[in-house]
Order: structure tokens, then C-alpha cells, then sequence
């Protein structure tokens, strides 16, 4: 498969939020301003690729070759949250507002399924090191589109007459879902 049909299969046609249902507490908690939208979603991007990049020579260098594969869920949540700790002390130095306004959701990334997904989906998919990346950076930056896109709706939403029993919580499930029906319609783009 070559890297194109990949970095797009992972951005539109298997958005990891909207077409595979991961990663829902970010998405929701970090959707209600675009800042914090960008600061969560390229923060998630770092992550993602760092944690492929590490993972993927981890898995065919220590563990299948030592027949160990069955630790890999260990392996790769440990990665990961090292990871974490490094972009919140970065964040915590560099961006002390944006450290402030993403609060829990910055340590929720440590149990992010979507980053653990990538992980795994390269393992499964039996991609190589380049393809692990591209996979992960498509997926990042399917999940940081997914956090602009519904932003900007709640946004919309703020000034729009909605009916009393839709306000809050049930119009916010119920833009996600139309986002999420709308980007079926790229499951035929890449075969």
C-alpha cells in the first residue's frame, strides 16, 4: 500500500474519532474552543508519532523476536505515558495558559485509546517503520480535523435557535453523530 493511500485512509476514511468511536473524552472535553482544540490535537499528534516511533522498533526488535509479543499492551502504555509526562512538562514550561486550560485532558492523553490504537494497528497491519509513521501522523491529524470540526460547530451552535430539550449535552451528541455519518461518505475514496 503505497504511503498516500495510507495517510488517507488514516485521516478521512478511518478517522479514528468520528469513524472508529476512540478517543471520545478528548474530542468532547477539548471541542468547546478552537485553541483548545489545536493545543489538544497537535499535542496528541506529538504523541502519536513519538509513540510509533518508539514502539514499532520495540515490537519487532525486542519483543517478537523473544517471543514476548504478549507484553505489548504493557510496553506500549508505558511508552506512552513517558511520552505524556514529556509534552506536560514541555507545555507546563513553554505554554503555561495552554498547560492551564486543558487541565485533566492533558493526562487523560496517557490512556488515550486512540494513541494505544495506533500502536497496535501498526503491529496489525504489519506496516514498516515509515508506513508506522505516516499511519500516525494521518491519524493525528484526522483526530485534531475531528476537534476543529465539531469546535466550530459548538461554536455555530452558541448563536443558533435550538429547541429547549435539544440544549447542552443531547445537540452536542447529536452534531457528533452527523459529523460522523457525513465522513462515511469517504469509505469509497481509497480501495
Amino acid at each position: 500500500m503505497n504511503l498516500f493511500k495510507i495517510f488517507i485512509s488514516a485521516f478521512l476514511i478511518d478517522n479514528v474519532v468520528l469513524m472508529r468511536f476512540l478517543a471520545l473524552c478528548p474530542f468532547i472535553g477539548m471541542s468547546n474552543d478552537e485553541n483548545k482544540s489545536v493545543g489538544m490535537g497537535l499535542a496528541v499528534t506529538f504523541v502519536t508519532v513519538l509513540a510509533s516511533c518508539a514502539t514499532w522498533p520495540i515490537y519487532h526488535y525486542i519483543l517478537l523476536p523473544n517471543g514476548i509479543e504478549f507484553l505489548q499492551i504493557l510496553v506500549f502504555i508505558l511508552v506512552i505515558a513517558a511520552l505524556v509526562q514529556l509534552v506536560e512538562f514541555y507545555l507546563k514550561k513553554t505554554v503555561p495558559s495552554l498547560y492551564a486550560s486543558m487541565g485533566i485532558y492533558l493526562a487523560l492523553i496517557t490512556t488515550n485509546c486512540a494513541i494505544l490504537g495506533v500502536t497496535f494497528d501498526n503491529v496489525v497491519k504489519n506496516h514498516n517503520f515509515v508506513e508506522s509513521l505516516v499511519y500516525a501522523v494521518g491519524v493525528a491529524l484526522g483526530f485534531l480535523l475531528s476537534l476543529l470540526l465539531l469546535a466550530g460547530i459548538r461554536k455555530r451552535i452558541q448563536t443558533s435557535p435550538i429547541p429547549h430539550f435539544l440544549k447542552g449535552t443531547p445537540i452536542l451528541f447529536v452534531s457528533a453523530a452527523l459529523l460522523s455519518v457525513a465522513f462515511m461518505g469517504f469509505s469509497g475514496l481509497v480501495k
